[in-house]
């Protein structure tokens, strides 16, 4: 009897020994009462204990500087600050043209970047390029220029489009205060600064085109810059480009041609182009360098404001050479009774056309906006 009690204790092993005999402590259950505790004492100090900074070390330390760093802030301080809300209108001081600003009456708005009339803006994911307003008015009408005061329509008149501003910015603000207001301006799409330089011009009452560059026949090597249209490439790659290049200003008429002898001449390729303008309310100016060119034609289809240059006046850019160009160009205008000449903007010829101009309007001749001779 004693073997049969004793038995079953001496086979039965204790839970917290292994086969060896070492005792096995329950780790798991320790560390899981050793959390709870944690947890416990937290949510006791998040209830018990008023702490906004939620027991994060802090201190305090007085706000001081010797340093007269912000102007503004320094002006609010001491006294009332006159803050500009709009700082993409005209730079202080200066108004937009007459001719704008009935534009923008008209329309009940006033012109914001580069001149640009909201109404007369489309936003693209390149920026606002024109467009009509909802009521017909193109941008053409909004942001020409008037014959200046006295002209009569049966006058001889002339206008001159001086291109290739808005790249040298020093060289382009002197242009732009030297010539009389009735030159028309052409701005290159490339300029870092034609936010300045355009406003500038609008504000003197010049009119403003820009230059589109477009594929001559020898491209590449002849390149007239980024974003070129070229022959043979989709009509809506050719639009892409078109919209990256109008929204690099605005308050431009319409736009004219950097070379491009290529594309004009290419009815397929320039149609769509010609389209758009039309329906934006765009006028086209060619600058006359290539018989070839279908533009004519294609304004009119398109019902484009449309004017072609008779000669580019400083070919050969001495001053003997741009007098003598002038001269021809004065007798188209009085037997047709108009003409129109381009102008690079080289500080010999923009001097040679101020000095000409003063004595124009003596030989019955008047100098206006090449708006006011696009058909």
């Amino acid at each position: 009897m004693a073997n049969n009690l004793s038995t079953p204790l001496r086979g039965r092993k204790s839970r917290n020994r292994g086969k060896n005999g070492k005792v096995h402590l329950p780790v798991a259950r320790i560390l899981l009462g050793i959390i709870l505790l944690i947890a416990i004492g937290v949510g006791a100090r998040l209830v018990l204990v008023d702490d906004p900074n939620g027991g994060r070390p802090s201190q305090e330390v007085a706000i001081a500087t010797t340093r007269n760093s912000n102007s503004v802030a320094n002006a609010v301080a001491t006294g009332p600050a006159t803050i500009t809300a709009d700082p993409q209108q005209y730079p202080a001081g200066q108004t937009p043209p007459a001719s704008q600003q009935a534009a923008g009456a008209a329309l009940g708005q006033t012109p914001g970047a580069f001149g640009a009339l909201p109404d007369l803006s489309e936003q693209t994911s390149n920026g606002p390029i024109p467009r009509m307003s909802g009521t017909g008015e193109r941008p053409f009408d909004a942001y020409r220029e008037p014959v200046p005061a006295g002209v009569t329509e049966k006058e001889p008149k002339i206008a001159l489009v001086v291109s290739g501003l808005g790249i040298n910015e020093q060289g382009s603000l002197d242009a732009i205060d030297q010539l009389p207001e009735a030159v028309t301006l052409g701005f290159a799409p490339y300029g870092r600064s034609l936010e300045t330089t355009v406003s500038a011009a609008r504000v003197r009452g010049h009119e403003v085109v820009l230059e589109l560059p477009l594929e001559p026949f020898d491209y590449p090597q002849n390149d007239p810059g980024p974003h070129t249209l070229l022959t043979g490439d989709a009509p809506r790659a050719n639009l892409e480009k078109l919209f990256w290049l109008m929204a690099r200003f605005g308050g431009y008429i319409g736009v004219m041609n950097n070379m491009g002898a290529r594309f004009t001449a290419a009815a397929a390729d320039f149609a769509p182009v010609m389209e758009e303008l039309g329906a934006r309310g765009l006028g086209y100016v060619d600058d006359g360098s290539s018989n070839r060119s279908v533009a004519a034609q294609l304004a009119g289809a398109n019902k484009v404001p449309f004017a072609r240059a008779s000669m580019a006046i400083d070919t050969d850019p001495s001053k003997d050479a741009i007098l003598a160009a002038l001269a021809s160009l004065e007798a188209e205008a009085l037997q047709t009774g108009s003409a129109i000449g381009i102008v690079s903007a080289l500080p010999i010829s923009i001097q040679t056309v101020t000095d000409w101009s003063a004595d124009l309007g003596d030989k019955g001749i008047a100098l206006v906006p090449v708006s006011a001779l696009m058909k």
